[in-house]
């Protein structure tokens, strides 16, 4: 049975969408960009703010009931009900030390039936110093040796997991190269049973 590790923001889940939508929006009325706007990731630079600012903003929005109401993508939810229980899943995504307990949280309560373990890497903040394990994603699959399969919504994840020879999936999303539309790319995920 092959195991894929997937990354939850932007993939499992739309926290970009929610957190642009519900937080930075509201707080930012004078903002004219759409989400679809959002070419870059990190989107600090568009939003014509500091990297700390656009974090912060995040971070609050990672630690609301917002975030835990963000529902899993539909489409994403409906490959785990046709395909799920076909495959090992595990979670291998980068949120801050203080977000990590939330984003678990969101994971077992919605995709539980299927996802049985969680990893993450810390994100960088800049008020928190802790022991380093991984620089990467592909750092931490290299030493779990365990994963067949990535899905990521982010290009550089992806190069430097491919680079361990791992089949690798790339989410769209307004921030990256990938053209086929969603459902195209999880019938890719399918496909490999």
């Amino acid at each position: 049975m092959l195991t894929i590790a997937w990354d939850v923001d932007d993939v499992l889940n739309d926290l970009m969408r929610s957190w642009f939508e519900q937080q930075w929006s509201p707080d930012h009325p004078e903002c004219t960009l759409r989400y679809e706007d959002i070419k870059e990731n990190p989107p600090h630079e568009l939003l014509g703010v500091s990297s700390a600012e656009y974090l912060c903003s995040l971070d609050k929005f990672r630690l609301s009931e917002g975030f835990q109401n963000i529902p899993p993508v539909l489409e994403v939810m409906e490959w785990f009900l046709e395909h799920g229980a076909s495959f090992r899943h595990i979670v291998v995504t980068a949120t801050p030390l203080i977000a990590a307990p939330a984003s678990a949280a969101w994971v077992m309560r919605h995709l539980g039936e299927w996802i049985r373990t969680f990893h993450f890497i810390p994100s960088k903040r800049q008020d928190k110093d802790i022991p380093k394990y991984d620089e990467s994603k592909a750092d931490f699959l290299k030493w779990l040796g365990r994963a067949d399969v990535f899905v990521d919504d982010n290009e550089e994840n992806l190069e430097g997991v491919e680079k361990l020879g791992m089949k690798c999936i790339l989410i769209p999303r307004p921030w990256n190269r990938r053209k086929k539309g969603l459902n195209e790319v999880l019938e890719i995920l399918a496909g490999l049973l």
